[in-house]
């Protein structure tokens, strides 16, 4: 690949790959945060249960 045609291919997407990257980034953040809160949650309900 020309390094011209490179440079035009990064030009024409290169903003919405970062700005997907960007918000992937951010996604799995907000995703293991809930994923953790769930999972407090499930611990939190199991010794509910035990202590019934």
């Amino acid at each position: 690949m020309d390094y011209v045609m490179f440079a035009q291919l990064l030009g024409d997407v290169g903003f919405p790959i970062a700005i997907t990257i960007y918000l992937l980034l951010n996604m799995e953040a907000k995703i293991e945060r809930l994923e953790s809160t769930i999972h407090t949650l499930a611990e939190s309900k199991e010794s509910d249960d035990m202590e019934r």
